[in-house]
C-alpha cells in the first residue's frame, strides 16, 4: 500500500511538472527578431541558424557574436546595432542552441562553436570586424586564426566556464526530459535571470530593461532551450585551446573591452591578455560583464575608433 501511494505521488509529481513545462513553453510563444533588420537563415551542418542583418551591405562587415548563458541571444547587441549600422554592415547570428536558431538535443561543445564561427566568417561576411562577448570571444579568436578578419573587439573574453572541470552529472540532469526541464525552468525564471544580472551582469540594474528581461525569458523557454546551457553548466563549452595563445598568434588589431566591476572575469585577466597579445585594453567604469549594454555610446565609439581612453 505504501509503495502504491509512493508511486502514485511520483507519477502525480511528474504529471504536474510536465504540465507546467508545457504551459511555460506555450506562454513563451515564437521568438521574434531581436532588433529591426533583415532576417536570414544560415544552413550549417544540419542546423538552421538564424541571423539578423542591419546597415548597408556595401559597408565593411561587422560580425556581432553574443555570449553564452541560459538565456543568450543576439538581442544582447540591441542597444548598439543602430549606431554600428551607420558605419558597418552588421551580421548578428544566434549561436546554434540559442535564440531563434535550431536547438537539437546534441552534446554541445566548445569545438562546435569554434568551427561554427570559423565557417560563419568564411561564408556570411568578408574580412569583418568581429565583436564577441565573454566565452564567444574565445571562439571568435579561434575562428580568426583560420580565416581573414579585419580586427577583433572582445568583451570580457574568457576560456573558462565554471573553472572546476567537467561535470557530466550536471549536464545529464539538465538534459533529462521532465526533471531537467523543470530545473532549467527554475534557472531561467525571471527572478533567477534578474539575480544573475545583479550579481554579474550589470553594475546598475536600472540598465536592465523589462523588454530585455522578457525577451531573455522567452528565449530560455523555446523548445530545446536547455541542451546548450546544459553543456555550458556542465563545463563542456570550454574552448580546446587557451585564449591567450590564440590572441598572441593573431596579426590583426585586437581591442579588449572590460567593465571595471566585473568579477567573473576580473579586469586583471584583461591586463594579462592585453600584455600577452599586444592588444588594446579599454576599461569602462561603472560596468560589469556587459559594458556594451551599460554604456552603448562609448562602446560604439570604441568599435569605430572614436573613443579616446
Amino acid at each position: 500500500m505504501k509503495l502504491r501511494t509512493a508511486l502514485g505521488a511520483a507519477i502525480g509529481t511528474v504529471g504536474v511538472a510536465t504540465g507546467i513545462n508545457r504551459l511555460l513553453s506555450r506562454e513563451a510563444g515564437e521568438l521574434e527578431a531581436p532588433f529591426p533588420g533583415v532576417s536570414g537563415t544560415y544552413h550549417w551542418r544540419g542546423f538552421e541558424v538564424a541571423y539578423t542583418e542591419a546597415g548597408d551591405p556595401d559597408d565593411p562587415d561587422l560580425l556581432a557574436v553574443h555570449g553564452v548563458s541560459a538565456a543568450s541571444s543576439s538581442r544582447e547587441f540591441v542597444d548598439v546595432i543602430e549606431a554600428l549600422s551607420k558605419d558597418y554592415h552588421v551580421v548578428a547570428p544566434d549561436l546554434p542552441g540559442f535564440g531563434r536558431s535550431d536547438r537539437p538535443p546534441l552534446l554541445y561543445s566548445g569545438s562546435l562553436y569554434e568551427t561554427f564561427l570559423g565557417d560563419v566568417i568564411d561564408d556570411l561576411v568578408d574580412e569583418p570586424t568581429v565583436v564577441a562577448s565573454s566565452l564567444s570571444g574565445a571562439y571568435a579568436a579561434a575562428g580568426a586564426n583560420d580565416t581573414a578578419v579585419e580586427s577583433l573587439v572582445l568583451i570580457s573574453p574568457t576560456d573558462e566556464t565554471m573553472g572546476d572541470g567537467r561535470r557530466p552529472l550536471v549536464r545529464a540532469l539538465l538534459r533529462s526530459p521532465v526533471v531537467g526541464t523543470g530545473l532549467f525552468n527554475l534557472l531561467a525564471s525571471k527572478p533567477s535571470l534578474r539575480h544573475f544580472h545583479d550579481d554579474h551582469g550589470y553594475a546598475d540594474m536600472a540598465n536592465l530593461t523589462d523588454e530585455t528581461l522578457a525577451y531573455e525569458w522567452r528565449s530560455a523557454h523555446q523548445p530545446g532551450s536547455r541542451y546548450a546551457p546544459a553543456s555550458f553548466l556542465g563545463g563542456y563549452l570550454d574552448p580546446d585551446e587557451e585564449l591567450g595563445e590564440h590572441l598572441a598568434s593573431l596579426d590583426v588589431p585586437i581591442t579588449l573591452v572590460w567593465g571595471r566591476d566585473t568579477d567573473t572575469t576580473p579586469v586583471e585577466a584583461g591586463r594579462e591578455l592585453a600584455d600577452r597579445a599586444d592588444a588594446r585594453l579599454v576599461v569602462f567604469e561603472d560596468a560589469k560583464l556587459l559594458p556594451h549594454v551599460e554604456h552603448p555610446e562609448k562602446f560604439v565609439d570604441v568599435v569605430t575608433g572614436d573613443f579616446d581612453a
